[in-house]
């Protein structure tokens, strides 16, 4: 993490502290300045300076990640969620925040957001401020180079593995969601889902007819509202968030994938079977599904069994993930969901 001196509309400090890394000025004559919104280093444009003060002007500056190199960011009443969502937001996009604190209290909250903190904190050359960066730089240095990066990258194929399924309960009964799409699906198709963004199971679309029910192959019963599942940005949802047209990924039993619309969503009281497996990060997961013959999940080479029929000791075919969400994107921080 860098600390910047706000010299901003003052005259540039003759001895800056030994915390600072840079110097953030509106004199272009000096290496790194604001001019309007812009911020210049060595005459070149890295990045934009803005304020939130509500959801519209933050979702203005989000439109930016990606786009520049830095972001410059000053906050009125709400702090700590704006920060938290744009630090989501701009994991590995290459754009990096720094944010203006003026209060000695929100220097640990600012540098250890999410766990990760900012990029960059800006402060001014006061004496109780500087010790306070001093402390929190040091310590995410030592976060730093305790914690080594996780890397994942959202390819073209999803590779699925098969858990074992190590408990089915009675889930009692609750909101189960039907998503009905504006695309057929095949044999073998379906969605991600789970309890826990690390590991999310492949229900089965409703494909195969039977005897007592015909076939809905535009339908996946999706289960219970506080599931994740997962989009086709590589983002996730929570079940009870999606709305008509949003887009969804749809996976087949070898991980290829496609992207498949929402046209509606059918909600219904209805009793849940409790599935639970333990992932490849040693993690008990879950899905709660709808206890019905029609509700499938792929299993492994690609053998679709109905939930009313699996056992313990199944295995479930599900993506495994190491990063934890926030607001559906992926950080690089710890987490446990149980």
């Amino acid at each position: 993490m860098q600390v910047w001196c706000d010299s901003r509309n003052i005259p540039k400090p003759q001895h800056p502290a030994n915390v600072f890394d840079k110097v953030l000025t509106n004199d272009a004559n000096q290496s790194l300045y604001q001019d309007g919104d812009l911020i210049f280093e060595n005459k070149i444009n890295i990045g934009i300076s803005g304020k939130i003060t509500d959801i519209d002007s933050q979702n203005l500056l989000r439109e930016k990640i990606g786009l520049i190199e830095w972001l410059v960011l000053e906050f009125t009443d709400w702090k700590m969620i704006p920060i938290e969502n744009l630090i989501s937001e701009c994991e590995g996009t290459g754009t990096k925040l720094a944010v203006k604190v003026t209060q000695i209290e929100d220097v640990q909250g600012i540098a250890f957001a999410l766990e990760k903190g900012v990029d960059a904190i800006i402060i001014n050359q006061e004496p109780p401020m500087i010790e306070a960066a001093e402390i929190a730089k040091a310590q995410r240095l030592a976060l730093k180079e305790n914690e080594p990066a996780k890397h994942e990258v959202f390819v073209d194929n999803l590779e699925l593995e098969q858990c074992i399924i190590s408990e089915i309960k009675n889930g009692g009964v609750g909101e189960r969601f039907c998503i009905d799409l504006t695309t057929m699906l095949e044999f073998g198709e379906g969605l991600l889902i789970g309890s826990s963004a690390s590991s999310l199971a492949l229900v089965h679309g409703e494909v195969l007819a039977s005897e007592f029910v015909p076939s809905r192959p535009f339908r996946v019963n999706a289960g219970a509202p506080h599931s994740y599942i997962m989009m086709a940005d590589g983002k996730t949802k929570y079940i009870s968030e999606l709305t008509s047209g949003d887009e969804v990924l749809i996976v087949t039993s070898k991980g290829s994938k496609r992207t498949g619309i929402i046209g509606r969503l059918k909600i219904e009281k209805r009793p849940f079977l409790a599935i639970y497996w333990v992932n490849n990060y040693d993690r008990v997961s879950s899905i709660f599904l709808q206890q019905a013959e029609t509700v499938r999940v792929v299993c492994q080479n690609g053998e679709v069994k109905s939930v009313t029929e699996l056992s313990k000791g199944d295995g479930v075919l599900c993506h495994q993930s190491t990063h934890t969400r926030h607001i559906g994107n992926k950080v690089n921080i710890t987490s446990k969901e149980i």
